[in-house]
């Protein structure tokens, strides 16, 4: 194969990821059309998930709370002190959830959650848990944030069962359940002085931190996670929304809403989105084959999977690799840090890139074929975050945002968003497209530990 085919060939596949400017304003205008259907009524496409967090944080906040985030494959507890000046002091473990877990029952699973729970207070907060010791366990002494980054039915600011897993869990018998109760129940078992307050889901997190720490005067309108998964939760007007009209009394007083919009499920029916033969391969190999469609486009989880898979192909066609495609022959063996480090490698042999594929896949490469690979990440790359700066403009024309804010301030947390290099760019380049020449107020800035200080600020809140 010359060097001239393998390039056309790898130039060929990533055009095949590219978005035009019309493609991205209609991805724009049909997520801000299932938007408003989610907002009257449950059942819809997009859950649009009230959240019954009424108020956002100034930054003034003080108090020291526990959190706890079960977002993925690892669980998080942290002890989170706000100090009341928009900074706050964190102590966090960390666990990985055993495979068997995520594909377990629910007592195994939210039993493993408590016990984490009780090592941390026993570790790090040990002297005021002794002196609570025998205390009847209603009275309890920790309001507790409890960031769980699935899809639940949520009913008040502490009360939400799980709709459906993602991720790669798969724990049934916890579909339909309430998540706060199962873990207040093994909680409570374990006799430990705690009271789960909030519910939060990571988004609604990183928009309540984001807020509690941004700079300047303005309010936080939108928290976005692109990481392992990707999701969006912004501020909307109680009056906008409503599905919400069995609550209307208990919300009289309140003019808005955090909305967690599950925007991963985005356009499951394909009607807009982008779609490739890959795309296709990848989702037929999930548990959840026709769902999460935009994530599976967008999020950490999926990119390196894309990857592999186009270059499985290209070996197999003859264009790549003619020495060895093992490592490339195993599913989910590419991790998407990968596409962050070849599309880092500016050098012109592409060292960086000969260092990544000896290193992580064990094949020797030529130039060409580097500089094939580094085509096809830059595709990939730049699909997402283009998708995901279609969406988050969604969002800010529905709030008409640019027109009635001088500032529009974005908090995202997230592997994808901090380490993929210029993805913020990419992103301001779908926003232009989407809402024109007010994209220069938009200020998008890291959210600190959103999943934990973000459920923290809820813990308040409720």
């Amino acid at each position: 194969m010359t060097t001239s085919s393998l390039l056309e060939e790898a130039t060929s596949i990533s055009k095949q990821f590219d978005i035009s400017k019309d493609q991205l304003v209609g991805i724009s205008e049909e997520f801000i059309r299932l938007t408003d259907l989610g907002l009257k009524s449950d059942g819809m496409p997009m859950t649009m998930i009230p959240s019954y967090v009424t108020g956002v944080p100034n930054g003034t906040e003080k108090g020291t709370f526990l959190a706890v985030d079960l977002g993925g494959t690892n669980f998080r507890v942290c002890s989170i002190h706000l100090n009341g000046d928009g900074t706050f002091d964190l102590l966090q473990t960390k666990s990985v959830i055993p495979r068997s877990l995520m594909v377990g029952t629910a007592k195994e699973l939210f039993s493993f959650l408590a016990k984490k729970v009780d090592e941390f207070i026993r570790t790090h907060l040990e002297e005021k848990f002794n002196e609570e010791l025998g205390h009847p366990v209603n009275e309890h002494i920790y309001k507790l944030g409890f960031t769980f980054s699935f899809p639940v039915n949520q009913t008040a600011i502490n009360r939400g069962t799980l709709i459906r897993w993602t991720k790669g869990f798969d724990v049934a018998d916890a579909v339909g359940k309430d998540v706060c109760l199962l873990l207040q129940h093994e909680l409570d078992l374990l006799k430990l002085p705690v009271h789960v307050a909030a519910l939060v889901n990571d988004t609604v997190g990183t928009l309540m931190s984001r807020s509690y720490s941004s700079p300047g005067e303005s309010v936080t309108l939108l928290g976005v996670i692109l990481g392992t998964g990707t999701n969006g939760a912004y501020v909307e007007s109680v009056a906008a929304v409503d599905k919400l009209d069995n609550s209307a009394a208990a919300l009289a007083d309140k003019s808005i809403m955090v909305i967690n919009t599950e925007w991963g499920s985005f356009d499951n029916d394909m009607k807009v989105l982008p779609r490739t033969s890959w795309d296709d391969a990848v989702d037929l190999e999930t548990p959840n084959p026709g769902y999460q469609m935009f994530e599976k486009r967008v999020s950490g989880m999926f990119l390196g999977e894309i990857l592999r898979r186009v270059l499985l192909e290209l070996h197999e066609k003859g264009y790549l690799f003619p020495r060895s495609s093992a490592p490339l022959t195993t599913a989910w063996s590419l991790d998407t840090s990968i596409l962050s480090r070849v599309e880092a490698d500016s050098t012109p042999d592409l060292v960086a890139v000969k260092s990544i594929v000896e290193t992580d896949l064990g094949l020797p490469t030529t130039l060409p074929e580097r500089q094939a690979v580094k085509l096809i990440v830059e595709g990939i790359g730049k699909r997402s975050a283009l998708l995901a700066g279609a969406v988050i403009g969604g969002i800010l024309v529905h709030l008409k945002a640019c027109q009635s804010n001088p500032v529009v301030d974005i908090g995202v947390d997230g592997s994808v968003f901090e380490f993929y290099p210029g993805y913020e760019d990419l992103m301001r380049v779908a926003l232009k497209d989407v809402i024109g020449e007010d994209e220069s107020k938009i200020r998008i800035g890291i959210a600190k530990d959103g999943s934990g200080v973000g459920a923290a600020l809820c813990a308040l809140v409720a």
